[in-house]
């Protein structure tokens, strides 16, 4: 009997494993075509926010539209290979910085493998203590500037008229701020909103997420804010 279990215990872990790919690879077929679709909606003069712009594979094509991208990046090391991948496209202007719902200096951690590969722990770097696979030893994080985002959606929507694209991929970091801009209507300053939400990193907060999503849903259709981006 404790063989048929242990049989069964591996086969249903290995069809959850092949499920949760399955899941990841539509999703991100969903998001290439998404991407798709925002690059065609982009025209010169558009303002549009990439948050958690890593080494740069959206800010990029952003900025081949003709948009100016504005392109945050905590990480010191993903910031050095972002500035080499838009050096001379003009409409892209960089902030070494995290984003907030409030202006200041938060403390920034890597991926506990980051030594051992920085490009890949690059994209795990965070503001938000709790993660899973964190290193989160004060010898190991850096302090880093946080800018207010509201602050600047709002100063935006009213020199530009709106936000024309939003990206938020800001390693649990998107909590907050979405919250904030759901409580504040921020949203409506935004032609369209995309976050990849990290419910699966931090434990602790995954009733905030699911709470969230709940309202955002209720009052943003998915074309306006899509909270399932990767």
């Amino acid at each position: 009997m404790d063989d048929l279990q242990a049989e069964f215990d591996t086969l249903k872990a290995a069809h959850d494993k092949l499920k949760r790919r399955a899941e990841r690879n539509e999703r991100a077929q969903f998001a290439r075509g998404l991407m798709q679709g925002i690059l065609s909606m982009l025209r010169p003069g558009d303002v549009v926010f990439d948050c958690g712009a890593n080494v740069g594979a959206v800010t990029g094509p952003l900025a081949e539209t003709g948009a100016t991208v504005h392109a945050f990046e905590p990480d010191p090391f993903a910031f050095e290979q972002l500035s080499r991948r838009v050096q001379g496209m003009d409409k892209v202007i960089l902030h070494n910085a995290a984003v907030g719902v409030a202006a200041g200096s938060v403390r920034l951690m890597r991926a506990a493998n980051f030594a051992d590969n920085p490009m890949g722990g690059s994209v795990k770097s965070t503001v938000i203590a709790g993660g899973r696979n964190i290193d989160e030893r004060d010898d190991a994080t850096i302090s880093v500037q946080m800018i207010a985002l509201p602050d600047l959606i709002r100063a935006t929507a009213a020199t530009a008229g709106e936000v024309a694209f939003l990206k938020m991929d800001i390693e649990g970091a998107e909590l907050d701020l979405l919250e904030h801009m759901q409580a504040e209507g921020l949203f409506d300053l935004v032609r369209l909103t995309v976050a990849e939400t990290h419910e699966n990193k931090f434990r602790d907060l995954r009733p905030r997420f699911a709470a969230l999503r709940d309202a955002v849903a209720a009052e943003h259709p998915v074309t306006r804010v899509n909270l399932d981006w990767i």
